[in-house]
């Protein structure tokens, strides 16, 4: 699956990014919470809006509770290493994703689909990425959580490509090409702060 990812995912991640991660661990896993926090509340939205849509419902719902389990597993690395689960100040991806959402009506459930789908695989490709740079119960968390992301990033794709308000395959292809470019920038873009999906730091 991380071929996969890797071939969909416009960029690696920056070696800078990596560098800095192991120096920012507070914020590492505080962030970490936040986006597994924040997916749950993404599915469970999705589902309250789409409420006719059964594969969807279906896939949302599994995807919330395992987002919420990785979110209690994180919170209980922070307890056990008594840092303390402090507001943080969201980073540009996510945001910067969603400025491309489309003002229809029928393409905004896809295009949210595909912010999720890339937000899952970049998330799992981070994953992969720290396993070795981290001490051992962190890389074996991180690597515990690889086959559940890369699942949430093949359902996402799958049900953004089955909604699609596009004429083609092409031109779904086209529309998630369009994301992977935004997505691009944002991951190679200098940052000011260390966020789990942030640019390097300058």
């Amino acid at each position: 699956m991380l071929e996969e990812i890797l071939e969909f995912l416009p960029c690696e991640t920056p070696q800078l990014w990596l560098d800095a991660a192991p120096n920012n661990l507070a914020c590492l896993l505080i962030d970490h919470a936040n986006c597994e926090k924040k997916a749950a509340a993404t599915a469970m939205n999705l589902m309250y809006r789409h409420s006719s849509k059964p594969d969807l419902l279906r896939k949302m719902s599994q995807l919330a509770r395992e987002e919420l389990l990785h979110f209690e597993q994180v919170v209980e690395i922070l307890h056990q290493r008594d840092i303390e689960y402090v507001r943080l100040s969201p980073p540009r991806y996510a945001a910067g994703l969603r400025q491309l959402i489309g003002k229809e009506q029928d393409a905004q459930l896809a295009d949210t689909l595909i912010i999720g789908a890339f937000i899952e695989a970049r998330s799992c490709e981070r994953f992969a990425k720290l396993v070795p740079l981290l001490d051992q119960e962190l890389s074996k968390f991180y690597r515990s959580l690889l086959r559940s992301e890369s699942r949430h990033y093949k359902d996402y794709l799958s049900l953004a490509q089955k909604y699609s308000a596009q004429d083609s395959n092409e031109d779904f292809a086209e529309r998630v090409a369009q994301f992977a470019r935004v997505e691009a920038e944002l991951i190679n873009a200098p940052d000011k702060v260390f966020r789990f999906h942030s640019g390097p730091l300058y």
